[in-house]
């Protein structure tokens, strides 16, 4: 059993092709894809592709670059679609400095908001962080979620790490670990503790090596448990079972 924590395969790259990634993605034994809501219309899709495929969770949560565009109205509906059993985590929320696409003060708003709405709903959260490191651990210190959650695609320090930790949240690891320069990854997933970590694609990004190039898909997790396995100098299906374990408890699911 592999699960892809973090995907988007609502992503109009998946368009001409999408049954047959999910249909790649089955045969290379990835059981479970998480597919992560950003904006309205990816949540609602989301929660569709959650209802055509039996292995197919969603979230759904308003991304810091769409932070500016949010409504009374936005949360209406993101509340509605919550509640759908398939509804695994409220996100991809945070803060995003690098691209600055809404007002970094509006980010923050939105950000806390989102963190009590998840409370609301009992969900976990799921965590977009970059080059915003210490505004976020400052919100989620102040704002610890309640059900849990995991900073995705983790791209920060050990020494944020063992204060994300210190509060509850799991870690995931995407296609950067597999890069020769992922110096400050690369010691993290080494020292995470082996419950708490998760994997994921991010897919269509983040491509990991030796696909680096192409269009991700969540068969491509592998190379990022691979990895994880190398740098813990454990048996790959150790790995394996830890991650799942891992997914399954953060996303409390049975499957």
């Amino acid at each position: 059993m592999i699960w892809d924590t973090h995907a988007h395969l609502d992503d109009s790259q998946f368009n001409s092709d999408r049954d047959a990634v999910i249909q790649r993605a089955k045969e290379a034994g990835i059981t479970t894809i998480v597919n992560v809501g950003t904006s309205e219309s990816s949540c609602r899709q989301a929660v569709s592709l959650a209802a055509r495929y039996s292995n197919i969770y969603a979230t759904v949560g308003i991304h810091p670059h769409d932070a500016k565009d949010c409504s009374n109205e936005t949360w209406e509906l993101l509340s509605q679609l919550a509640q759908n059993p398939k509804v695994v985590a409220w996100g991809e929320i945070g803060l995003d400095y690098y691209r600055d696409f809404s007002p970094r003060d509006v980010q923050r708003q939105v950000f806390i908001h989102q963190l009590e709405l998840a409370d609301e709903m009992g969900l976990p959260v799921v965590i977009h962080d970059r080059d915003a490191h210490g505004d976020i651990l400052q919100i989620v210190k102040k704002h610890p979620p309640q059900a849990g959650g995991v900073f995705h695609s983790y791209s920060g320090s050990w020494e944020m790490a063992k204060e994300l930790l210190a509060i509850g949240f799991y870690l995931s690891f995407s296609g950067p670990l597999t890069f020769k320069n992922a110096r400050h990854t690369l010691e993290v997933a080494a020292n995470v503790p082996e419950n708490r970590f998760v994997v994921e694609t991010d897919c269509p990004y983040l491509t990991p090596e030796p696909y680096r190039g192409k269009r991700n898909e969540p068969s491509y997790v592998k190379e990022v448990i691979n990895k994880i396995a190398e740098l813990k100098a454990i048996p790959l299906e150790k790995a394996l079972t830890l991650a799942t374990e891992n997914s399954m408890r953060l996303f409390k699911t049975t499957k």
